[in-house]
């Protein structure tokens, strides 16, 4: 499409596509989506990106990265039938962090009808120069239908430049008021003798106005192979609940490695995958938290450590969901976070995942995970470590093949040095 063409799309679950080919230097970029009336939100909760991955009504939600073969994608899952009836505009926008997308090469966005599994309108974005957000396109109402347009309308001023355009009130860093000069003793007051008491007591005070909503922080951490670990600590996430969830994607449908040619065969379309939490606490005990065996342990007791639950679908809004209890954060020696396929596959060729961690108080953490070259059943993904009162977070993203009659929990086990002893299990 041109820019500022329309094309009609379906109301219907749609998914929106921001891509862009990487590599040396490449900044890295982020889809968001603003819901309007009269060209405004209508309060910061329409706005959905990394750090409010989900609309209330349910219309938009913010998927997350793949990376497959230099070539990156982060997604926006739109249901246009579940847009509330006020909403005129739906603008999707992508924002770059750590240069401009002059140095984004091939940056595009994508509407895709999942129903029909084909584009409906794609519009590559030219001659971007020292832009560092974009509204790329938008979805609009005509005569009770949708269209989208493709826009290209560049910011400089970042993500937070065309969030306030819209009416969002991002949270800024907060700086320390000056010293107030020295000033001389005031002169001593003249004595007054107190006041007679009133016959008829005061009113009351008048309650305190309601305090405003929090802003919205665009701050967030993505850990890399250059940039692999991040201190919770000094992000200032070391209290109140810690959320892992795993999210993943499979385009191609493989299920294992063959061994005569190895190569990947057909997967299964009841891909089940695990995430699980090796654990040592400082009193030496040392377990696992999974499904399997029903071990989901326990959120305010030891481990402290919890499993949500046992998702099959990979969105962002639910699949794979650990919670950690920061407010122990003193309890802990080490956790291995780690995922397995339990069923449906025989390796994660193909599979694209990434992972988000979540803290109550500080920048979110999230990083994507390599392609998988080989014939791997567990994955380990992130190590957070307690070292003398600082909690270290560092990316895994290490594919582990396990020797033959080796289940993956004991793999990953071998790998990190737990020493545990393992019994089968089923969940």
């Amino acid at each position: 499409m041109p820019k500022g063409s329309n094309t009609p799309v379906p109301t219907a679950a749609l998914r929106v596509e921001l891509g862009w080919r990487t590599g040396p230097g490449v900044p890295d970029a982020d889809a968001s989506a603003l819901l309007l009336v009269s060209g405004k939100v209508r309060s910061d909760a329409d706005f959905v990106f990394y750090n409010q991955p989900a609309h209330s009504s349910g219309a938009v939600r913010h998927e997350g990265k793949r990376d497959v073969g230099g070539r990156v994608t982060d997604t926006l899952l739109v249901d246009l039938a579940r847009v509330e009836p006020e909403i005129e505009t739906l603008v999707l926008a992508a924002s770059s962090d750590g240069g401009a997308f002059g140095q984004v090469p091939d940056l595009y966005i994508e509407v895709q009808d999942p129903a029909q599994g084909a584009p409906v309108a794609r519009f590559e974005n030219p001659g971007a120069t020292t832009e560092t957000a974009f509204v790329l396109g938008e979805f609009y109402r005509r005569q009770g239908a949708w269209k989208f347009r493709a826009v290209g309308q560049g910011y400089s001023s970042g993500l937070e430049g065309l969030a306030t355009d819209y009416g969002i009130t991002v949270d800024e860093p907060q700086q320390a008021a000056p010293a107030p000069a020295p000033s001389a003793a005031p002169p001593a007051a003249a004595y007054a003798p107190p006041p007679m008491p009133r016959s008829a007591p005061p009113p009351p005070p008048a309650a305190p106005p309601a305090a405003p909503p929090a802003p919205v922080r665009l701050t967030k951490v993505t850990l890399t192979k250059a940039a692999p670990s991040v201190s919770l600590t000094k992000q200032g996430g070391t209290s109140g609940a810690l959320h892992v969830n795993l999210n993943w994607e499979v385009r191609k449908q493989f299920s294992g490695w063959s061994s005569k040619f190895g190569r990947p065969t057909a997967m299964h379309s009841d891909l089940d995958l695990d995430l699980c939490a090796l654990y040592e606490l400082n009193d030496g005990s040392k377990g696992v938290v999974q499904a399997l065996g029903n071990s989901f342990g326990a959120l305010h007791q030891p481990p402290y450590i919890h499993l949500d639950g046992d998702d099959r679908t990979g969105a962002v809004s639910t699949g794979e969901n650990l919670t950690v209890n920061l407010d122990h954060k003193n309890a802990f020696r080490r956790i291995l976070v780690f995922v397995t396929i339990y069923e449906g596959a025989r390796s994660f060729a193909d599979l694209h995942a990434s992972v988000t961690l979540r803290p109550q108080h500080g920048a979110p953490i999230e990083f994507s995970l390599d392609e998988c070259t080989v014939p791997s059943l567990v994955c380990a993904l992130a190590l957070i470590t307690n070292t003398g009162g600082d909690l270290i977070v560092q990316r895994e993203a290490r594919y582990l093949v396990p020797d033959r009659g080796v289940s993956p929990q004991r793999t990953v086990d071998h790998a990190y040095g737990w020493g545990m002893n393992w019994t089968p299990g089923r969940k």
